[in-house]
């Protein structure tokens, strides 16, 4: 792919990991060396305390205890400094990393040569760039934190050493083991988080699918079918969370009785060396409090184990995301620099279209009127590169789209599908989303009149600066369709292909739209896919698509008297 910034093709799991690490590696290091500082610290008290109970408490040294207390003052300032701004330092890795991951998603995503859509539903896309990578962010976090517990066992092993080299032996030989078995027992963690955020993406999915055609099952009477459907994806979804929750769960208690264990271990060792006097009370004190420390250090690796288990299972699935080929690759051939808008379709074969022959003239307002539906969403994937015909080709002004970038040929040709959604804000906002910078003065009103949606803003309270809600629910049906055919025709490219844009509004609107289409677009390729008389009836030429092949081109009224098969379609 080119210049998408979406992040190596076939970055594995392991390398989302380490890159998102390494994307905040200056927030981590600090966040380890704050941390560190406030683990040492922490193994630092206990000897402290075992130091005044030898010097001050044994000795009856009141000085020596004044003296012991200040020190434990200075270190208690500086293991809380150390908590408390290397936690924000590694929040803000952690958050940073989610966003940057975020990001590379949303443009993988937004990619003109497509493709990471594949196989998944937008709900499980939405998931992946949210729960999952929140997962991977938080890895940045718990390295920092696994540093800074790692660091609090070596200083708390050198000193058992220093104290009784039994004991520190017993903590340098059963840490590294205690690691080692969690990390086997996030094995089970790990997979059934996997299949824990697959179900759940999936369930979004579903959720989001339904809810975006709600209108056409209450339409249908389908909803109990539909609740019926999410009911059963949303309890394999409960199914897989509860496994991965009960795993989580028996890897936490089973480290806790392991860490338990050996704690234990560490003060029954000892208290046997203080029994036989080789250590003093102070010491025996600052081992058992070190015994009672390591305890922290120990939980902190056992969330660690969890969470780079759960991190690794995200990164997978954000790997595959960014990951996945592009459904069309870039070219190298450069798009004229002024487009003409003529259009060839030479033998083409896609979906149901079977050597389409078609040659559009530049500034031409063409109907294309086709009997069956998948023929013509078949032609505008084409037409808009969002696929390539298995045989035959595609040309813009004499030059193959296949050899041109998928963002070139989005520049020059905008396909306008039916199923255009609208965005949370302003009805003027939504029309100029994709109008150039450099337009005239005028082209925004000038595109709303033709698309007739100069009617909707005069009847909204505040007209064009009226906020639509999210997809644009707040409109109808048809005035969602003139707003969206507003925004195609404000976007002034030289070749604009717009989908049916005209189905759920009446008769004499639809009529003035067709007029507004035909002098907004005079002098610029227009192809208009419908089967609206209304909309044929100010074009150029008409094509009859049928059966998958060109059956017929002639003017409206031509096919009209002439083809049957035509009148079927455009006037049933």
């Amino acid at each position: 792919m080119s210049g998408s910034g979406a992040g190596p093709i076939g970055a594995p799991g392991r390398e989302v990991l380490l890159g998102a690490v390494r994307g905040q590696r200056r927030d981590v290091a600090l966040g380890a060396v704050l941390g560190a500082a406030h683990q040492t610290g922490e193994a630092l008290v206990p000897v402290l305390i075992g130091v005044v109970i030898d010097q001050a408490v044994a000795g009856g040294d009141a000085g020596a205890l004044a003296r012991g207390l200040a020190v434990l003052a200075v270190v208690y300032v500086g293991l809380s400094f150390g908590f408390r701004f290397g936690a924000r330092a590694g929040e803000r890795a952690a958050e940073q990393a989610a966003h940057t991951l975020r990001t590379r998603l949303v443009r993988r995503v937004l990619h003109p040569g497509g493709g990471a859509e594949q196989g998944r539903l937008p709900g499980a896309l939405a998931t992946i760039a949210t729960e999952d990578a929140k997962r991977v962010g938080a890895v940045a976090m718990a390295v920092m934190a696994g540093t800074s517990a790692l660091a609090g066992l070596l200083v708390g092993a050198v000193v058992l050493l220093r104290i009784s080299v039994p004991l520190g032996l017993v903590v340098l030989l059963g840490t590294p083991l205690l690691l080692w078995l969690g990390h086997l027992l996030g094995k089970p963690l790990e997979r059934r988080s996997e299949a824990e955020r697959e179900r759940a993406a999936y369930s979004s999915g579903v959720a989001a699918d339904l809810v975006t055609g709600l209108r056409v099952l209450k339409g249908l009477g389908a909803e109990p079918a539909a609740v019926a459907r999410y009911r059963r994806t949303s309890r394999d979804s409960l199914v897989a969370t509860l496994r991965a929750a009960r795993a989580e769960a028996a890897q936490n208690g089973v480290v806790l009785a392991l860490t338990g264990c050996f704690i234990a271990l560490v003060a029954l060792t000892g208290g046997r060396l203080a029994a036989e006097g080789r250590i003093s009370l102070g010491e025996l004190v600052s081992a058992l409090g070190l015994a009672l420390f390591l305890l922290g250090p120990l939980e902190v690796f056992a969330w660690v184990n969890a969470d780079l288990a759960q991190g690794r299972a995200s990164a997978r699935r954000v790997a595959e995301v960014l990951a996945a080929p592009p459904a069309v690759t870039a070219g190298g051939a450069l798009p004229p620099r002024i487009v003409r808008g003529a259009v060839r379709l030479r033998g083409v074969a896609h979906g149901g279209l079977r050597e389409v022959d078609l040659e559009v003239a530049p500034g031409e307002l063409l109907g294309v009127a086709a009997t069956d539906p998948a023929d013509a969403t078949a032609l505008l994937r084409c037409l808009g590169r969002q696929a390539d015909p298995g045989t035959g080709t595609v040309e813009l002004d004499g030059v193959s789209l296949r050899e041109l970038d998928p963002a070139d040929v989005r520049a020059a040709v905008l396909v306008a599908e039916h199923e255009a959604d609208l965005f949370e804000g302003t009805l003027r906002d939504n029309v100029a989303a994709a109008m150039p910078g450099d337009a005239p003065p005028g082209t925004l009103d000038r595109a709303m009149a033709a698309a007739g949606a100069d009617e909707i803003a005069r009847a909204l309270p505040r007209g064009a600066d009226t906020v639509v809600s999210e997809r644009g629910r707040s409109l109808s049906g048809g005035q969602r369709q003139r707003v969206a055919l507003a925004r195609a025709l404000a976007a002034d490219r030289p070749v604009l292909v717009v989908h049916d844009p005209t189905t759920a509004v009446d008769a004499v609107t639809e009529a003035r739209i067709a007029a507004g289409i035909r002098e907004l677009r005079r002098g610029r390729t227009t192809i208009l896919l419908t089967t609206s008389p209304a909309l044929l009836a100010v074009t150029d030429r008409v094509i009859l698509l049928h059966e998958g092949r060109v059956g017929d081109a002639a003017t409206h009224a031509d096919l009209v008297r002439r083809h049957p098969g035509y009148r079927a379609a455009v006037l049933s």
